[in-house]
């Protein structure tokens, strides 16, 4: 029995595959066991932090990457044990097959441990937007936090990538530092709109011109606001179609913030036929005034504004609150077809409605003779 254990397969024992492969079941059996485990002592750590923070939040964001790193550095380590078999030996592009095995296993790991850190990233911000919704701060608190997480995960992202091709490849990352510093001005001046994109974003961000969720008009696109990101503003226009507008062009322009308007404004204009007389008028006027100030309506204006040689020109000016625009298109609809009827009742008809073409004979000059033109 202890000559089988100790027959050799691929250049290692059987009894060390075993104790591999045991080991390996091992943790793969107990992987969630140990994973809450180790979550939970970072969430002590984490609390020291601060109060209120959502235990069960965290084991569901950590315990998957934790878990997962726990079971291939566990696995990795005990493979180390084994000696590489030289069947298995072989050379691709001058490269031999247990240097690419190693270099695989230490691009899992350190994808495996960003992982957690990205998780951990990503329940702070969780934590730092529930504090902001309870505490009933504004959304550019919330938009802020978003904004952040996206920001610190981008920087892990490019640290993460470093660390790989520094211990996978071999790569000196300190000489591609150094390179970035001679290669600064070719690549800023390469990448000067995405840098300015970028900038404006840290702008909106702290200027608070506008946030998500708010309607504007800008650039002769008007719609809502959908998402801020790092680069570009999506806003959903009137027709529904998505638009990316870059965030220099949100800084640079005159953006026009529909949300934050106090009143909505309805305009009427009218031409009333000369045939209608100052006493109609003036009782139209009065009339028209009446069906401004009914409900909704904060405050309105009617006036008689200027008299022209072919009709009297009339302006009417409300302010509504701040109603949706269905809301407000309904008002309007009401106000127009109530003034309508005032004006088929008081008979008073609109310039140019109705014209009179009168076809009169200029008469001959007496020294005129007979078929010439009269100019």
């Amino acid at each position: 029995m202890h000559d089988f254990w100790s027959t050799i397969v691929l250049g290692n024992p059987l009894r060390t595959y075993v104790i591999v492969a045991a080991t390996i079941v091992f943790v793969v059996a107990l992987k969630r066991f140990i994973s809450r485990l180790i979550a939970r002592l970072i969430f002590r750590i984490i609390r020291r932090m601060g109060s209120g923070l959502d235990k069960s939040a965290f084991l569901d964001l950590v315990v998957g990457p934790i878990g997962t790193f726990l079971v291939m550095f566990v696995s990795f380590t005990s493979i180390e044990k084994l000696h590489f078999p030289s069947q298995l030996d072989f050379d691709i592009y001058e490269i031999d097959s247990k240097t690419i095995c190693h270099s695989i296993a230490i691009i899992v790991m350190i994808s495996c441990f960003f992982w957690v850190l990205l998780r951990l990233v990503d329940f702070i911000a969780l934590v730092l937007r529930n504090r902001a919704r309870e505490g009933g701060g504004p959304r550019y608190n919330q938009m802020m936090v978003v904004f952040i997480r996206d920001f610190l995960k981008a920087v892990l992202g490019i640290i993460g990538v470093l660390v790989i091709l520094n211990e996978a490849f071999g790569v000196n990352v300190d000489k591609i530092l150094a390179s970035l510093g001679l290669a600064g001005a070719a690549i800023a001046l390469a990448a000067k709109e995405s840098i300015e994109n970028l900038i404006a974003s840290f702008v909106i961000f702290f200027d608070k011109p506008f946030k998500s969720g708010d309607v504007l008009k800008v650039n002769g696109i008007s719609g809502t606001v959908e998402k801020i990101g790092l680069r570009s503003t999506r806003i959903r226009t009137d027709q529904k179609t998505y638009v990316t507008v870059p965030n220099k062009q949100m800084v640079d322009s005159i953006v026009d913030n529909l949300t934050l308007r106090t009143q909505r404004k309805g305009e009427l204009r009218l031409e009333v036929g000369l045939s209608t007389t100052a006493a109609q008028l003036e009782a139209f006027i009065a009339d028209v005034r009446q069906i401004l100030n009914k409900d909704k309506v904060e405050s309105s204006t009617a006036f008689l504004n200027d008299i022209t040689g072919t009709a009297y020109l009339i302006n009417a000016d409300y302010f509504t609150s701040p109603v949706a625009l269905d809301e407000f298109n309904e008002i309007k609809q009401r106000i127009n077809l109530e003034i309508l009827q005032l004006m088929e009742k008081m008979e008073i008809t609109i310039s140019g409605s109705s014209t009179d073409i009168r076809v009169t004979a200029v008469p001959a000059a007496p020294d005129t003779p007979a078929g010439a033109a009269v100019v």
